[in-house]
């Protein structure tokens, strides 16, 4: 009887075993769901680099300002923007493809200013999500997490958040830090696969522990040479919209290199 009973036992457990196998399903692959964004970004290309332009509409403090705006983003991580404003322009150029980072700013004064080290750690084509994907999928220091599939507004969204590995350059942050700084949060249409979102934090030049977070949201998607391009992209400073890009014209594969950026 004891044997049959310890049989019973044995039983019991494995058919728990299995019921709890059947009922729970596996988590979501990261990468595969990037991958999956980036065939749905892609479509029948390969984008290489975006150049985008269009409408702007500023708005940071006091300042309320339209005007023009003209993108480029670069696949491997390099990015320039152009806003011609009424008070003047405002430039702006990231280049993560060399080691270290570099970066600088200019406002209607036309000097220009370097961007602080850490504050160019985070996604510099933040207005092109294909070349934003394209970047953390082909950087061998990614590691992406899925966190959940949530409600964005009205849209059901898939939210995967990626962080880095340090680089040479930066292996004197602490790795707690460095995956702060790098981390970018990407909300996934749960049926098109399509970006509706990024997230990130940038920092005041004084203190890369205080964290400005970033948001920024993409709608109005239309099929340029085989690629799908969202033609409405707004950015979100403190929950505070600060800068609203409506798109015009947007080409696929110029063939712009990171270094013609910093001059053009």
């Amino acid at each position: 009887m004891r044997v049959a009973f310890l049989t019973v036992i044995l039983l019991l457990a494995t058919l728990l075993s299995s019921a709890a196998q059947q009922t729970s399903p596996a988590s979501p692959q990261p990468l595969q769901i990037l991958q999956q964004a980036l065939s749905a970004l892609n479509g029948s290309t390969q984008t290489r680099d975006v150049t985008l332009s269009g409408s702007a509409h500023y708005m940071a403090g006091s300042d309320d300002e339209t005007g023009t705006a003209e993108l480029t983003a670069i696949a491997t991580g390099a990015s320039s923007m152009k806003l011609s404003l009424s008070s003047g322009p405002r430039n702006e150029v990231r280049n993560l493809t060399v080691d270290p980072p570099t970066g600088t700013w200019s406002g209607p004064d036309g000097i220009s200013h370097n961007i602080i080290y850490h504050n160019l750690l985070n996604e510099p084509s933040w207005f092109s999500p294909v070349a934003a994907i394209s970047r953390l999928l082909a950087s061998p220091e990614s590691v992406a997490s899925f966190l959940d599939t949530e409600t964005l507004e009205s849209q059901t969204v898939q939210h995967i958040s990626i962080t880095l590995q340090p680089l040479p350059s930066i292996a004197s942050f602490a790795p707690p830090l460095l995956q702060h700084l790098t981390q970018v949060d990407l909300y996934l249409d749960a049926t098109t696969n399509l970006p509706a979102a990024m997230t990130f934090a940038v920092h005041p030049d004084d203190n890369a522990l205080v964290d400005i977070p970033i948001e920024v949201r993409f709608t109005d998607y239309r099929l340029v040479s085989g690629a799908q391009v969202p033609f409405h992209v707004q950015r979100f400073l403190n929950n505070g919209l600060v800068l609203d890009l409506q798109l015009e014209n947007a080409t696929i594969n110029s063939g712009v290199s990171a270094t013609a950026l910093a001059i053009r």
